[in-house]
């Protein structure tokens, strides 16, 4: 596949701009998105308005109200909601495509070898939490921008970025709040995927239930009028664990990826955090548990949700507990088939950046979950995904990490998707 001169100089302009896509994704990485709590939300874009400026883009703030985040006693998330909508008035008038990138990150937990909120450049590796998901893409479409930017190339589309809150597990994630409010316009290109050559196939819905079992703390020695959650929240945990070997029976007729080697994609119950307790001499007065509920497109959400409470309530119904409050705090529609029109030539740029041939790519789903489910229930039905996330680089673990290679392949895979220049000739060799 050939390019025009101009957009052969821009895609070289990436790959020697090294300097500013290391300090952009360590300016990144050194704020703290991670959710729970969001607290860092608002400075995060604070330093994407600084980012954008050299570009001629200007960022509109919209925070997603505070009812509609906030949970009730059960929640631990904190912080004005601050997403962020850039622009560039020069491309006002072209046809919009708007680039998604979610700005939070799960906590960093342990077994870390580097600093998690900072960056390390070790064997060729930049490791840090939110390094591929997501921050490192975030990096990658400014270095595209600022590639088209520096060489004059014209844009085929209005480039419109949407930097978003909560995706991590939040109960009213921020592109959701976008959606509902009008503020999603063209089509979208998410980097919510990976760098691989994959046509996204759609993914299931998520729930997050937090449920908290109330006691009453007695000495363990002399547990009279003591109530101890942990062991009256046994036949809850028995009775999860039965839903759990029912629900993972159910399967998707949404294609499974190719790891899969032709097994379906069945649906999951996971019970994903437990605490109770402090010390042996004390019952413990409180046991908190945390359940996730991946559910296919062919299930119904309020049948899955009607369906966990009447194992809860059937579970607890003779239990001593004083108390048994469950409450949502987190939740993301499923993505039914999202091609559009606009795959060839997203596909050929991919191609053309990161080395692929056509015939590598693959249709498949995933029983991971992303918060466009919203997007599309709002009237957008294509959505074309990229990213980072390799199988073996530790997103949500610890040791994230991603390369300066897939930064610098993925700028260059939106700079030709982007470019004027590269025309629909091009992107069907």
């Amino acid at each position: 596949m050939s390019v025009s001169h101009g957009l052969a100089q821009a895609t070289q302009f990436i790959a020697r701009d090294e300097a500013a896509i290391i300090d952009q994704l360590a300016r990144m990485l050194a704020v703290d998105t991670c959710f729970p709590p969001g607290a860092g939300y608002a400075d995060f874009a604070t330093l994407i308005e600084d980012m954008i400026e050299p570009l001629g883009m200007q960022g509109r703030r919209v925070s997603v109200p505070e009812p509609l985040w906030r949970g009730q006693a059960l929640d631990d998330a904190y912080g004005e909601r601050v997403n962020l909508i850039a622009r560039a008035g020069e491309y006002v008038g072209k046809p919009v495509c708007s680039l998604y990138f979610h700005v939070d990150t799960v906590p960093p937990g342990d077994g870390w070898s580097h600093p998690p909120l900072a960056l390390t450049r070790a064997d060729e590796r930049l490791y840090g939490r939110g390094a591929a998901d997501m921050k490192g893409t975030i990096v990658a479409v400014l270095a595209a921008l600022r590639a088209a930017k520096a060489c004059g190339l014209a844009l085929r589309f209005d480039p419109v970025l949407l930097l978003c809150t909560d995706e991590e597990g939040g109960r009213y994630p921020g592109i959701r709040y976008l959606a509902d409010q009008g503020l999603i316009e063209g089509h979208l290109l998410s980097f919510n995927g990976g760098a691989a050559p994959r046509i996204w196939a759609g993914c299931f819905g998520s729930l997050d239930m937090k449920v908290r079992v109330t006691g009453r703390a007695a000495h363990s020695g002399d547990p009279v009028g003591g109530i101890n959650a942990i062991e009256e929240s046994l036949p809850l945990l028995e009775a999860l664990s039965a839903l759990k070997r029912r629900v993972e029976l159910r399967t998707s007729h949404m294609p499974a990826p190719p790891h899969y080697q032709g097994r379906p994609l069945h649906a999951r119950l996971t019970l994903a955090a437990a605490h109770g307790g402090g010390k042996g001499s004390t019952l413990p007065a409180q046991f908190e548990l945390l359940i996730n509920r991946r559910y296919t497109p062919e299930e119904r959400f309020e049948e899955v949700l009607d369906e966990l409470h009447g194992v809860i309530d059937e579970a607890m119904a003779g239990s001593r507990a004083l108390a048994v409050e469950r409450e949502l705090i987190g939740h993301l529609a499923p993505v039914s088939d999202p091609t559009g029109p606009h795959w060839s030539r997203w596909q050929a740029a991919l191609c053309q950046g990161f080395g692929f041939a056509p015939d590598d790519f693959q249709r498949w789903g995933s029983s991971t979950s992303s918060d466009l489910g919203w997007v599309q229930r709002a009237g957008i039905q294509e959505m074309l995904l990229g990213g980072l996330a390799r199988v073996d680089n530790r997103i949500h673990a610890f040791d994230e990490y991603t390369t300066l290679a897939d930064i610098v392949a993925l700028a260059q895979s939106v700079l030709l998707y982007l470019s004027a220049e590269f025309s629909s000739s091009e992107a069907a060799r």
